[in-house]
């Protein structure tokens, strides 16, 4: 909670977006213990410090609300959404523990991903390119990439895998999560070139939409391999 607040004071997030992300917070650590908390709170911080890497490089690019006052509480709901969804039905049915865990941090795991491939992205990519047509594109747009900004996000999955396994036992869900988190970042582009560039939907759909992918995704993994 106290990361939450100090959110507040940095202006990373609104007073409702702090509030929302405390509640999600509680209802996470309420499903998964202290280890589905460490991932949450890893991937806040890792957002955080990714945002925040040269960012007067990246204030073209950068939404000017957002600048000013800090992520809104939808944006939260899109990111850490589809992890709190695994977290009720595991309140519910503690039976599907053993998909939804995995589904957490895979939703988890794409948020991460796909926040350190855009922000960290500008900052060191140098080729960029649409992922649809794989033709070169300018930095910044909807469904642009760059191999240094993937390469960035697989490794982001690969740090929220590794609290998984620290908290659960490293088995075969780790490599899970982060193939899981990789395709929900891929998605992420993917829908940004074909539609959200089009203006069909906005970036929190898309958020939400990527990190409901990786659940399903590894959900799929785990059920069938």
């Amino acid at each position: 909670m106290i990361s939450f607040f100090c959110s507040i004071l940095a202006k990373k997030l609104t007073v409702l977006a702090a509030f929302t992300g405390g509640i999600l917070a509680c209802l996470i650590f309420t499903a998964a213990g202290y280890p589905g908390l460490a991932i949450m709170t890893m991937f806040f911080i890792l957002g955080s410090a990714a945002t925040s890497l040269d960012r007067h490089r990246k204030k073209a690019f950068a939404a000017r609300e957002e600048e000013k006052k800090g992520r809104n509480a939808m944006q939260v709901l899109a990111n850490a959404g589809a992890a709190a969804i695994a977290g009720i039905v595991t309140l519910f049915y503690p039976q599907l523990a053993y998909l939804m865990l995995p589904a957490m941090a895979a939703a988890f795991a794409s948020a991460t991903a796909d926040t350190l491939s855009s922000e960290l992205g500008m900052v060191y990519g140098r080729r960029f390119f649409n992922i649809i047509s794989f033709n070169p594109d300018r930095c910044g747009m909807d469904g642009v990439v760059s191999l240094e900004g993937t390469l960035t996000g697989i490794v982001g999955s690969c740090i929220i895998a590794s609290i998984y396994a620290l908290g659960w036992g490293w088995n075969i869900s780790f490599f899970f999560i982060v193939l899981a988190g990789t395709v929900g970042n891929l998605t992420d582009s993917i829908l940004g070139a074909v539609l959200e560039r089009k203006g069909m939907i906005g970036n929190d759909v898309v958020n939400f939409l990527n990190t409901l992918t990786a659940a399903i995704v590894i959900v799929l993994l785990e059920l069938f391999l």
